[in-house]
């Protein structure tokens, strides 16, 4: 005969939910997932963490966008957790009362009455409650998707979207082309290939822009970042995602901040970036170790700056050109000529160093520049360690900054760097390390250097007797 209508809303307190087959990772171990996330894991890393496949995990993180798509703190205590759902389920299959389950669980009986009614498993025609089904129809029936504003408001969806996607046009108002581009793969901009010439203002400019342009009307109003989220996050529906070429780095996905930080590449490994640079370092307690940068001229020209931490004391690298430089004209990927490829740099960088007492030459500290990608053989030679600050952070080789801004008092920019001898740099060198230094109270960094000498022998006699 059937059931009758309504038989299942009237058994449970709730309209009938459609299941969708097997109950989805519960949201608690997705939000696990976007922490790890937003602390720099990748997303297969970040996934293994959480105990789903990295499959799964590179999913969330390309329909996210790079974005977390739920809220990452935790719930508040009223809600019910699954833990409390589990001790429920357990305690029901005991036979214990529904008040003595909510004294155990410190909960209203009522609280505990709705739960075994409204989230209890349905199949077969009568309640069943079991902890994992209940945490999924909690879940889903918690989430309360809003429309985007962009897709209510047209009138402010078409406004983003024109200074994003808008032709560029000259001013007479006749549009101009630009170059032909292949189309959009959902993936980032394509390096060294031309991209579509558009309007391209940001988001942080068109949210700006609107109070400016709509200052009376509270309706166009929209931050930069609910921008962002409809360019990257999958199903918001308000903007083609195929827009993000219009940004100006033109990424497809958000790069997380703490992930683009320590992040190995190319000659960078996992092994040598600064967060694993031995603590000793950090303090400038402990000599021996540098700091290292290049300073650029003109015509491919480049002195080489190594500075110790604690005494400020500098070196100067003479990088001459090598032979047949200038004889032809540059090929591309061709030998370095100018002096401070991989391999000369390692054999000018090996001779100064080797100068100095093994105990002096712990660790090395660089930018992430090309010319020391040969670091694995210079550590051979050495016995210092190379590690590589993180990208665009200069303040993480403060002491090199500082003082290859008191070398461009001798070596400014725009100047040819390759006229000057090895005895010249040295001479240079002489007088920055004779200067006193206020964080040295005053000392020069020549004196603290050989102070630092002295300590190390006397050190070395001890041992010895």
């Amino acid at each position: 005969m059937g059931r009758p209508a309504g038989w299942l809303k009237e058994l449970t307190g709730r309209t009938p939910m459609i299941s969708p087959g097997a109950p989805k990772t519960r949201r608690s171990v997705e939000r696990e997932f976007w922490k790890g996330v937003a602390l720099g894991r990748s997303s297969e890393g970040a996934a293994v963490a959480v105990g789903v496949s990295s499959a799964v995990g590179a999913r969330w993180f390309r329909q996210g966008g790079g974005m977390p798509t739920i809220e990452l703190a935790d719930p508040v205590g009223r809600y019910v957790s699954f833990p409390e759902r589990e001790e429920i389920a357990i305690l029901r299959a005991q036979d214990v009362g529904v008040r003595e389950i909510a004294r155990r669980l410190d909960r209203d009986p009522a609280t505990i009455s709705r739960e075994l009614r409204r989230n209890a498993a349905t199949r077969g025609g009568r309640l069943e409650y079991r902890a994992s089904v209940a945490q999924w129809k909690a879940e889903l029936m918690a989430r309360r998707p809003k429309p985007a504003k962009l897709v209510v408001n047209l009138l402010l969806h078409d406004y983003v979207q024109e200074r994003l996607d808008g032709r560029v046009h000259r001013p007479d108002g006749t549009i101009v082309a630009g170059p032909e581009v292949p189309d959009w793969k959902g993936r980032n901009k394509p390096h060294r290939q031309d991209r579509r010439w558009s309007t391209a203002w940001s988001p942080e400019q068109i949210s700006r822009r609107l109070k400016v342009d709509f200052p009376d009307d509270e309706s166009m109003r929209i931050s930069h970042e609910a921008i962002y989220q409809s360019l990257f996050i999958e199903g918001r529906g308000a903007l083609k995602r195929e827009l993000v070429a219009c940004l100006r780095t033109g990424r497809a996905l958000r790069v997380p901040r703490a992930r683009s930080r320590n992040k190995p590449q190319g000659h960078v490994t996992e092994d040598v970036v600064i967060s694993e640079r031995p603590a000793e370092a950090d303090d400038r307690a402990v000599p021996g170790h540098w700091e290292g940068d290049l300073i650029i001229g003109t015509n491919r020209s480049a002195i080489g700056t190594v500075i110790e931490r604690k005494s400020r004391s500098t070196l100067l690298v003479h990088l001459p050109r090598l032979e047949g430089y200038g004889e032809a004209p540059r090929v591309k990927n061709g030998p370095a000529l100018a002096g401070y490829g991989a391999v000369a740099m390692n054999a000018a960088l090996t001779a100064s160093m080797t100068r100095l007492p093994e105990q002096l030459r712990k660790t090395l500290t660089w930018d992430r520049g090309k010319e020391l990608s040969a670091h694995a053989q210079f550590t051979l030679d050495t016995g210092t360690k190379v590690f590589f600050a993180d990208p665009h952070s200069p303040w993480q080789r403060p002491t090199n900054e500082n003082t290859n801004g008191l070398l461009r008092r001798y070596f400014p920019k725009g100047t040819d760097l390759s006229r000057w001898s090895a005895e010249d740099l040295d001479a240079v060198a002489l007088a920055l390390n004779s200067r006193p230094r206020k964080a040295l109270d005053w000392k020069t960094p020549a004196e603290v250097f050989t102070e630092q000498l002295q300590l190390l022998k006397h050190d070395g006699v001890a041992s010895t007797g």
